[in-house]
């Protein structure tokens, strides 16, 4: 066995003795739990995507539904007073797959609408109210101090997708989806990089640097030696939307000058991460 294999099995070796230990007397706390997780990243047990997902899936024990939901004043609905020919372009821009039907009242949600059941109905010109009501799926109603791990368990036991979250005098408060719960977990997989709070801009090793979409505007600039105009929005995000001139899904790309941004890390709110390259003169 060669020095290098000898060590690695050391260093195994003592990590599993150290976890073994840990849980043998019980961790005292999660961040106890996380500490052993993270030296065994360091010595190449667990890889970098691996630690994140169980670190996201350990702050989900801890979270609530009212930290993460859609808040009600940016809910996508479906009135029961609108005629169908009314919101089906609204069904179509949104790209969502589930509405909340709305009926006398925000309120009053009476059922949750799926895109793909709606399709046969469109295709064979039958939008009627009647037919409509005939196809949603029964809403579920949970409460905003839900847990995440809970509500994410009984997602996978009902095969449900939607819940409305309701205040204490039981009015709607937004939604939550699964996956709105995920992302909680596997979301932050390209935020690797490890930030410091204060830092906004990490160049990477390959050339490309890692930009939170919060970085104010005349941070960006001066670091890049970009003008982008710094009195429309306040961060990079603001203006990769504008760009966009849609909420972006991960992977894509727009370029503005001689940068190129990819979106590394964005759910269906908000842009988090941004991949930024430039191309050569």
């Amino acid at each position: 066995m060669s020095d290098d294999q000898s060590s690695r099995s050391q260093g195994s070796k003592s990590w599993l003795e150290r976890i073994s230990q840990a849980f043998s007397s019980g961790p005292e706390s999660i961040e106890d739990v996380l500490e052993i997780l993270r030296d065994a990243e360091s010595q190449e047990i667990i890889d970098t995507d691996a630690m994140s997902i169980i670190e996201g899936a350990m702050q989900v024990i801890d979270m609530r539904v009212d930290e993460i939901m859609i808040p009600r004043y940016q809910m996508v609905t479906v009135r029961a007073s609108q005629e169908p020919r009314e919101f089906l372009n609204e069904i179509i821009s949104s790209a969502h797959s589930r509405f909340p039907v709305i009926g006398d009242s925000q309120d009053d949600v009476i059922g949750i609408l799926l895109a793909k059941d709606l399709l046969p109905l469109a295709l064979n010109n039958d939008l009627q109210w009647s037919r409509i009501r005939e196809i949603l799926r029964p809403p579920t109603f949970i409460p905003e101090s839900k847990r995440l791990n809970q509500l994410l368990k009984e997602f996978k036991e009902t095969r449900n997708h939607m819940a409305i979250v309701v205040d204490e005098y039981g009015g709607t408060a937004g939604l939550i989806t699964i996956e709105d719960v995920l992302e909680q977990i596997v979301g932050e997989i390209e935020d690797e990089h490890d930030f410091d709070e204060e830092t906004h801009i990490k160049a990477r090793g390959d050339g490309t640097f890692a930009v939170k979409a919060v970085t104010p505007v005349d941070d960006f600039n001066e670091f890049f030696g970009t003008d982008i105009d710094e009195e429309e929005f306040d961060t990079i995000g603001g203006v990769i939307l504008r760009e966009f001139g849609h909420l972006p899904r991960r992977g894509e790309s727009v370029a503005i000058g001689d940068l190129t941004f990819t979106i590394a890390n964005a759910d269906n709110r908000v842009i988090r991460l941004l991949q930024v390259t430039r191309s050569e003169r």
